[in-house]
């Protein structure tokens, strides 16, 4: 049974006024448990309204959402079951940090939840080491972190809940280099050590064919591709009509057959990369210095 599941979801803002827009329109998707799934698509193709669907936070227009098989809007329970069950992690997150200390902060979500002290706190903890807080971390006012330690206290906060499917609209976002990388394996190690579903909205064609199972492409709302990484992004001209484009060490590949090279285009790691211009380079007798 998938985890995540939309049927004909269709939403449209401002009904009735000069500003109607369908945000979503007719989108089908199926997600399974365990899987790590990339969006891409521009601005105002409806990644974000998507997400914020697959939780509760937004109401279908038509259509229906299921979360392990329930759906969401069935009644005020499943409502909230959903929103424990599926973590969402705004963009720029640290700007909702609001309480005295970091550790209150990632305790909010648990408290909600009507969890006793002891079990607050054993969340807490194993969330802050998740995302690589210290206990010294933990009794400062979030303020007074880093803009990349805010990102992790904030991300903190959605991982203590629990839940069964991890949703982060662009983790990246505003980082700088290191802070990014960071959060990016944080993201895959939580991935791999709880196995559990994480959904990442990104703009970074490298993130997403490094780390994520298969790639949904939105366009105006609609579902333009859904596949795995290698099928999407073997279909660059596909991804260039979009305006996507591929990862860039796919774009070097593709030039290197262009200049006559025998090397396969279907790479999308620099690992993968070096393992096939190293089989070149043996092919033609070359030597390495």
């Amino acid at each position: 049974m998938p985890i995540i599941e939309t049927e004909n979801l269709t939403y449209i803002y401002g009904i009735g006024t000069p500003f109607e827009k369908k945000a979503l329109d007719n989108v089908s998707i199926s997600i399974e448990k365990g899987e790590m799934i990339g969006i891409i698509g521009h601005t105002g193709s409806g990644k974000s309204t998507l997400v914020q669907h697959l939780n509760g936070l937004f109401k279908p227009y038509s259509g229906k959402v299921y979360v392990d098989g329930q759906d969401v809007w069935e009644n005020k329970k499943t409502v909230r079951n959903a929103r424990f069950k599926v973590g969402l992690c705004f963009q720029y997150p640290e700007y909702q940090l609001f309480e005295s200390t970091v550790y209150r902060d990632i305790a909010f979500g648990p408290k909600n939840m009507g969890l006793n002290t002891e079990e607050i706190d054993k969340r807490v903890k194993n969330a802050a080491e998740i995302v690589g807080l210290s206990e010294e971390n933990l009794e400062k006012s979030p303020f007074e972190l880093s803009g990349g330690m805010k990102r992790r206290a904030a991300i903190a906060g959605v991982i203590a809940l629990e839940p069964e499917v991890l949703i982060l609209d662009e983790p990246t976002a505003g980082l700088d280099p290191i802070g990014r990388q960071t959060v990016i394996n944080m993201v895959e190690n939580y991935r791999e050590t709880t196995g559990k579903t994480v959904i990442m909205i990104s703009h970074s064609m490298d993130d997403v064919a490094r780390y994520c199972d298969r790639v949904l492409v939105m366009k105006k709302g609609k579902v333009e591709l859904f596949d795995t990484v290698e099928n999407v992004f073997a279909d660059s001209e596909k991804l260039d009509s979009l305006g996507l484009g591929v990862p860039q060490v796919t774009k070097v590949m593709l030039g290197l057959k262009k200049r006559g090279f025998n090397v396969r285009t279907d790479i999308f790691t620099v690992e993968a990369a070096k393992e096939e211009i190293l089989r070149l380079i043996k092919g033609r007798g070359m030597q390495l210095d």
